[in-house]
């Protein structure tokens, strides 16, 4: 079994340090809640989009040898998959445990991106989607990829706003609750998750402001352990990995009963990996919400209603803080914020804060059962990560 034996999550509502200063700062911040020493770390795994752009910096292992005097000779790789680059480094680094080459890995994600504006941020991140082939128009390229996802899911089942704007409203509202949140310090005035052109005003399509997440700085560790290794804590029960062709277009031409029928596959992989039948034996849910679409989506993919029946998910209260099944008591990618490649990371450490009871203020009761859900591009790659109480 692979254990997570501690994690660690930046302050995502800060700004202006460099990529090494996040990797530093998550990296023993790590080691230090897994009560780790650095020199029984035998691997690193670092997740990352792109440094390149925004930092003109690659070679991001390097920068791990760096970190403590013990690891400068210290086997490390990077990883991408666009937003999804931080679970790719988390599965790398299960393998390395589960082949028996290592028993403690280190797996960090980081992503610098408030250093530049916000539409050249958005195109440095466009280079996620088929560069000359996507989104070639749009200034913004990923609410523009996403809201053609959100047609689709009105021409294929009817999609009402309101629905989007509930999941817009609970995720800020958990987002309040969460000391490391981008948004935890933000107010909302009466009607801003709506359809008021001036309070919410449209980004793209179906889109509005509040609707989508914003960019952000941060990084995100944790300290991942075979049993071998003789240290109990939370269990990585089940997982799964599904790509899809990468265009838009080419994914919404396949009809099913799902929209997303890789995105379903991954679900039923974890589940049977984890040897759980599906949401009924879930406690908490972390999911990829980049846009309030996406977590709409993935409502009915993970199980949680019929194909094309998320709304009811919505509506029933069943996803609120409160509800039968929380999903994103963190804040989610929305709220919390989204370094795109410490997201996945940033879940795994919260699904196993979770179900270790050590959520503070974010906790969701008598979790013993969490589930993690994080998408690369337009749905493009999507991880998946069931983590249960050690």
């Amino acid at each position: 079994m692979i254990r997570v034996l501690g994690g660690y999550q930046t302050d995502f509502a800060r700004s202006g340090a460099g990529l090494f200063e996040m990797l530093h700062e998550a990296s023993l911040g790590a080691l230090e809640a897994a009560a780790v020493p650095a020199g029984d770390v035998q691997v690193a795994h670092v997740g990352n989009l792109a440094g390149e752009l925004f930092a003109g910096q690659a070679h991001l292992g390097g920068m791990i040898a760096a970190i403590d005097p013990a690891w400068a000779m210290l086997p490390a790789s990077r990883h991408e998959a666009a937003c999804a680059s931080g679970s790719m480094a988390v599965l790398a680094a299960m393998a390395d445990l589960e082949a028996g080459r290592y028993d403690v890995a280190l797996v960090v994600g980081v992503e610098l991106m408030r250093n530049v504006g916000a539409k050249e941020a958005a195109q440095h991140l466009g280079c996620a989607a088929w560069a000359g082939r996507e989104a070639q128009a749009a200034d913004f390229p990923w609410p523009a990829l996403f809201a053609e996802i959100a047609d689709e899911v009105d021409a294929r089942y009817g999609l009402d706003h309101r629905h989007l704007a509930r999941i817009a409203e609970i995720n800020h509202g958990n987002a309040l609750r969460n000391p490391l949140a981008q948004a935890r310090s933000w107010t909302f005035p009466e009607g801003c998750f709506g359809a008021d052109d001036m309070l919410n005003p449209v980004v793209a399509g179906r889109l509005r402001k509040y609707d989508c997440g914003r960019i952000t700085d941060g990084a995100a560790a944790v300290v991942l352990a075979s049993d071998r290794y003789g240290r109990p804590g939370p269990v990585i029960s089940g997982w799964g990995h599904r790509t899809a062709p990468m265009l838009v277009k080419d994914k919404l031409a396949v009809r099913k009963p799902y929209l997303f029928p890789h995105l379903r596959r991954a679900a039923l992989d974890t589940y049977a990996r984890a040897g759980i039948r599906g949401p009924e034996d879930v406690d908490v849910i972390e999911t990829h919400d980049c846009f309030t679409i996406t977590e709409y989506v993935a409502l009915d993919h993970l199980g949680l209603t019929p194909p094309g029946e998320s709304w009811r998910a919505v509506e029933s209260g069943m996803i609120d803080f409160d509800g039968p099944l929380p999903v994103n008591p963190s804040g989610g990618l929305i709220g919390l914020g989204h370094p795109v490649g410490a997201t996945g990371v940033r879940m795994l450490h919260d699904a196993a804060r979770q179900v270790s009871g050590a959520a503070g203020d974010c906790q969701v009761p008598d979790a013993r059962t969490a589930l993690t859900l994080n998408i690369g591009g337009s749905c493009t790659t999507v991880a998946m990560f069931a983590v249960t109480a050690g």
